[in-house]
């Protein structure tokens, strides 16, 4: 019976001895594959603050410069994801093969972030816009804060963060207002009756005196329709792009007052009903 319990205690031994020699392996595993996680992240932003400083030093375009360190970012973060999977005992060599089984089927599945990736070279390549231009793109409209290697960002004037992809921005329609010059456009009614030739000679006045108004291409104005209540008058004048949205809005209201002061009437909408004798 003693020797029976002998026995028995060298066994449990023996397998707390393996327990203890295969806990230890592990955490010194999970130790150095942190070690290189942290080790490896570290030395990630040395090299993209490094590949940065360069790409600024040689006076590298902004969104080729964007879309190189987003791409190089993924570069190096697959790299880490292989020497951590190395450093856990998974050998590399079949994880490689696993990938490259799978690489049809993630082809497939990618196959959209693969267009906004060539979407993302065509853009760089005939240069449709660049950072910090102000465009219009699928139905979005702001000014762009980066342009990434699957993703372009938009950052709206409500301050909204818009990704949108480079496959879409490629091939549909994207308007760039980043110009020098701009046109703007507004549409004033006045009451019928109104002598026109007076509607006129009070708005060029008021354009005149705006010095953001710029006098060559000069200003035009015409009457541009007999509307159901109203006479219509366009005017439009250029102006230099940063300028465009403040001379819109300050004319709106310098012509509303002169208007007013002249004894111009705006119409309200109306409907003349005729009756017949009974």
């Amino acid at each position: 019976m003693r020797l029976l319990d002998i026995d028995t205690i060298s066994r449990f031994g023996s397998v707390f001895e393996d327990l203890i020699h295969q806990g230890t392996s592990l955490g010194f595993t999970i130790i150095k594959a942190t070690v290189i996680f942290l080790v490896g992240r570290l030395i990630i932003n040395l090299l993209k603050r490094l590949l940065g400083r360069l790409l600024e030093k040689r006076n590298v375009e902004l969104s080729v410069r964007s879309f190189l360190m987003s791409a190089v970012n993924v570069l190096l973060v697959i790299l880490l994801m292989v020497s951590i999977i190395g450093a856990l005992g998974i050998e590399t060599t079949s994880f490689a093969a696993l990938l490259a089984s799978a690489g049809v089927a993630i082809g497939m599945a990618l196959s959209g972030n693969l267009s906004n990736f060539a979407g993302g070279l065509i853009i760089l390549l005939f240069k449709p816009f660049k950072i910090n231009d102000y465009i219009t793109a699928q139905g979005t409209e702001g000014t762009v804060k980066e342009i990434q290697i699957f993703h372009t960002i938009l950052n709206t004037s409500d301050n909204k963060l818009v990704y949108i992809p480079n496959g879409s921005l490629s091939s549909g329609v994207v308007t760039n207002y980043n110009v020098e010059l701009r046109r703007v456009e507004w549409v004033f009614c006045v009451d019928y009756g109104t002598d026109y030739e007076k509607v006129k000679a009070v708005t060029e006045a008021s354009l005149s005196a705006d010095a953001r108004i710029l006098p060559d291409p000069a200003p035009f104005i015409a009457l541009n329709a007999l509307a159901d209540s109203s006479v219509n008058v366009i005017v439009r004048v250029w102006v230099k792009t940063p300028d465009y949205w403040d001379v819109y809005y300050d004319t709106n209201k310098a012509i509303y007052e002169t208007y007013n002061a002249e004894g111009i009437n705006f119409p309200f909408p109306q409907l003349t009903v005729h009756r017949g004798d009974a």
